[in-house]
């Protein structure tokens, strides 16, 4: 990795000498300006008002504008001999626990490399000591012109530092929040939990710019002559009734998404005009099939009911038929030797 800056940690009286270089790159895609008639390309020429002709970089310097107008010129010479300890020297003040850097402060960040033998030393023995103390070194250095502060840690077998704004430079956050006075009830904070804990941890490798994705596509897609991709239409749901039914319905969501069963109360949603929400279609078709199978058990079992009650009295007709016929056989078996005696 190219460095960008030379210098020196200054560790009290132990000076490391060592190279910046930038920790992080970007990958997003840039555009240039072209004329919409014609694609050609906009380019702006520097122009010195004064003389009114074009000039060249190396006749370009610095100045600094006064409050009436006047230009005062600033030289590279004037900015090198700055009366600054931390023009090439990256001059360690304090160190800290790391929770009391405020992330807001956070600016670039950058690693720092050895510069030469010598300098493996004592770079290992602050690198070690960094970890050792589970603190940051907070440090001051210049940097393109202006003197800025920053935090070194340890990442890996390195030293990485991270620029850090000046406290004056982080704004107070009056007036972003909420002027209403909300009561968050406690099922509504056990909720959000829940679906804290089921949503869970990510790899942030798992993690991508879709964004410059889609634009590459689009990219490839016009330089091949082809029609862009459509972009699909975002589903628009209905609107939630309740923050708990918004909560719920998330929670079931998480846990669906990672193969669990959803658990919980059912979350009432508006649905959309003309579209019938699948849940709930899916819901109402089950309600009809269980309602249309306990119809037919009923039936069945009536049926049963029926002709089992028709077998009975069947059964106790014939009895009775029985019973008849056995009583009149025995009054005529009676009656009979009277006739006889007559």
């Amino acid at each position: 990795m190219r460095s960008i800056w030379n210098g020196a940690i200054s560790f009290g009286l132990v000076s490391i000498p060592i190279k910046l270089v930038n920790a992080t790159e970007s990958h997003s895609i840039s555009f240039r300006q072209v004329h919409a008639e014609d694609n050609g390309r906009i380019r702006y020429r520097k122009f010195c008002e004064l003389e009114d002709r074009e000039v060249t970089q190396s006749e370009i310097g610095k100045g600094y504008e006064d409050a009436d107008g006047t230009i005062i010129p600033i030289t590279d010479d004037d900015l090198s001999h700055l009366p600054l300890p931390t023009a090439r020297t990256i001059e360690i003040v304090a160190f800290v626990p790391a929770d009391r850097i405020d992330p807001l402060q956070m600016d670039a960040a950058y690693y720092l490399a050895a510069s030469g033998a010598p300098a493996a030393k004592p770079y290992t023995l602050l690198r070690e000591a960094l970890k050792r103390s589970h603190k940051v070194a907070i440090a001051k250095y210049a940097l393109r012109g202006r003197e800025r502060l920053g935090m070194l840690r340890v990442v890996g077998d390195a030293i990485a530092m991270h620029g850090l704004l000046w406290p004056d430079e982080v704004r107070a956050p009056e007036g972003v929040a909420p002027d209403v006075d909300v009561t968050v009830r406690d099922k509504e904070l056990d909720l959000a939990d829940a679906l804290m804990d089921t949503l869970g941890e990510v790899d942030l490798e798992d993690l991508h710019d879709e964004y410059r994705t889609a634009l590459e596509e689009v990219i490839a897609a016009k330089a091949a002559g082809e029609a862009p991709p459509e972009t699909p239409e975002p589903a628009r749901g209905g609107k939630v009734l309740d923050l708990m039914a918004a909560l719920e319905k998330s929670v079931r969501a998480a846990k669906e998404s990672r193969g669990e069963e959803a658990r919980g109360a059912e979350a009432e949603v508006t649905p959309m005009p003309g579209k019938r929400p699948r849940a709930a279609a899916k819901k109402t078709a089950a309600k009809g099939t269980a309602a249309k199978k306990a119809t037919a058990a009923k039936t069945s079992a009536a049926k049963t009911s029926a002709a089992k009650a028709g077998a009975g009295k069947a059964a106790a007709g014939k009895s009775t038929a029985k019973k008849a016929t056995a009583k009149k056989s025995t009054v005529k078996k009676t009656v009979s030797p009277r006739k006889r005696s007559a």
